[in-house]
């Protein structure tokens, strides 16, 4: 656009010139090896520009003559250069929409067109070929040469790394990934993998600097790097709480204040705390994060923050919690395991109560059972609230990749994962309920394990399935004989005796044999717990 302008003004300006001379007519003369010639101005400057754009065609047309065995050369180097780019388009689509053939085709046709060490995609598009014709080690040769091109490494380590992890060589992946990770940390999978790797090994120290170098290149967001952050904290103060008590708190009390709501960081600093008699601010810290969240954990060491205080002051400390978090199931707990400490069996059992109404589930019936043996003794109300217990949806825990975990941990024992542990209900009872079908094997049979949460003392012992019948619903099946699990929602299967029989039991399972019969005692179950259990229960015969 700016050279048509300044072709227009040149333009312009040259009119603007003749059109001046022709309005101021003049005669020019000139001699010349004795000769004069007289011409007009106009004619004379008509001349002038005739022989100098005279002069700049001929300069033009020697210099083209002259560089034209260059210009040759160069038309022809373009156009092979553009079939060499082309054929290596092609290759990669090809490569791309996994037709080996066409991409080993291709592959040669550009490395003959095109010099590699000009282009280094030749390299890529040999080993992707290498790859789709199964020669996994001559593309491993491919992806190593990258390793002398600057510009060529980081895509030599990540095909490395994948030919590893095909191979199941963790340490070599992770070797890959570790020189990725230190020459651009932005890269989420050599990231990902070295944080892994350094998590595995307890290096929490390394994992920290590389999390802080994924904040500054901006490949994680803030919030994401504080949550690891905290969580590395953590970690790192759980395994330094014992030798080394005063960075164990320098990290917690870090974790803590990068995410207040995280139990497992106000716990581990709290503890700390306490152990150096700063018991003020240790609960401090504990209440701030129950008034964020609930949990068993901050309610057990806050209740107990100093050890010599008797039962009526842990009750008050549990109280003291109540009144952060009113209304709360886990609150109402906290307070009936205390009152039960305290034996005020009232209150504990109006708050266990009051834990039910709110949020049912199998831990509150198992500290009602404990109430109720330890206030009235009455075995079969216990055994009533223990067969509730087993039906009652399980205790929230710490859950990560399907494993139920007592304490937490920074990583899934799984997949390594860092930050896996969740604290929720699980999905369904660590000892999976199963069908009583004839055509089900016994060995393809999962074993009954017991649920989490308290619970109460119990032996271990089975049921003769002779004993039971198969439609039997009297207290002693809706005990034990039939157990039933919460798959997804609200929806129950149950068990026969003979099934529950087949398989092992653990000593948490189920109570003895002889305490499954009905005394003269057992009031039996709730008529209104019955009646909406076989509204939702389905016959198997």
């Amino acid at each position: 656009m700016i050279r048509i302008l300044v072709f227009l003004a040149v333009v312009f300006a040259l009119g603007l010139g003749f059109a001046w001379l022709a309005d101021r007519p003049g005669e020019m003369l000139v001699t010349f090896n004795g000769y004069q010639y007289q011409v007009s101005l106009m004619v004379a400057a008509v001349a002038v520009v005739a022989v100098v754009a005279a002069v700049m065609i001929v300069w033009w047309l020697i210099k083209s003559l002259w560089n034209s065995p260059y210009t040759i050369s160069r038309y022809f180097r373009v156009r092979r250069r553009d079939r060499g780019y082309q054929a290596l388009s092609t290759g990669m689509i090809a490569a791309g929409a996994g037709d080996g053939a066409l991409a080993r085709k291709k592959t040669k046709e550009a490395a003959k067109l095109i010099r590699s060490d000009q282009e280094p995609l030749i390299h890529l598009l040999e080993a992707q070929a290498s790859l789709l014709e199964g020669d996994h080690e001559g593309a491993r040769e491919k992806f190593e040469t990258m390793l002398d091109d600057p510009e060529m490494r980081l895509l030599g380590l990540r095909g490395l790394y994948l030919e590893a992890e095909r191979l199941g060589d963790r340490n070599a992946a992770r070797h890959y990934a570790g020189r990725a990770a230190v020459m651009a940390p932005q890269l989420a999978w050599a990231a990902e993998s070295t944080l892994e790797e350094l998590t595995g090994r307890g290096d929490w120290d390394g994992a920290l600097k590389l999390v802080d170098a994924q904040k500054s290149t901006r490949q994680i967001e803030r919030d994401a790097a504080n949550r690891r952050r905290a969580v590395l904290l953590t970690a790192k103060a759980l395994g330094l709480i014992d030798s080394d008590p005063n960075a164990a708190r320098t990290a917690a009390i870090e974790a803590n204040r990068l995410r207040p709501d995280f139990a497992p960081a106000a716990v581990v600093a709290a503890t700390a705390l306490f152990r150096q008699n700063d018991v003020r601010k240790g609960s401090k810290i504990l209440e701030a994060a129950w008034k964020a969240e609930p949990h068993p954990e901050i309610a057990e060491l806050y209740t107990h923050a100093r050890p010599g205080d008797a039962v009526l002051d842990r009750l008050n400390r549990a109280k003291k919690l109540q009144e952060l978090k009113k209304n709360h199931a886990e609150s109402s707990l906290t307070v009936a395991r205390a009152a039960l400490d305290a034996q005020d069996f009232a209150t504990a059992r109006r708050e266990a109560e009051a834990a039910i109404r709110m949020d049912r589930r199998e831990g509150a019936y198992l500290l009602l059972a404990d109430i109720e043996e330890a206030e009235t003794g009455d075995q079969g109300k216990v055994r009533q609230l223990l067969s509730k217990a087993v039906r009652a949806p399980r205790d929230p825990a710490w859950v990560a990749d399907g494993v139920v975990s007592e304490r937490w941990a920074p990583v899934s024992p799984i997949t390594g994962k860092l930050d896996a542990f969740e604290w929720r209900a699980p999905m369904e009872r660590l000892g999976q309920l199963i069908d009583s079908h004839e055509d089900v094997p016994d060995e393809a049979r999962p074993a009954i394990a017991a649920p989490a949460g308290p619970a109460r003392e119990r032996t271990t012992d089975t049921i003769d399935p002779s004993d039971v019948s198969v439609g039997e619903t009297t207290a002693a099946t809706e005990g034990r004989g039939v157990l039933e699990s919460a798959v997804g929602e609200n929806h129950i299967r149950p068990v026969t005796a003979a099934a529950f029989a087949a398989v092992p039991t653990d000593a948490e399972a189920v109570e003895p044999a002889e305490e499954l019969a009905r005394l003269p005692d057992d009031p039996g179950v709730d008529p209104d717990d019955e009646a909406h259990r076989s509204s939702r229960r389905f016959r198997l015969f």
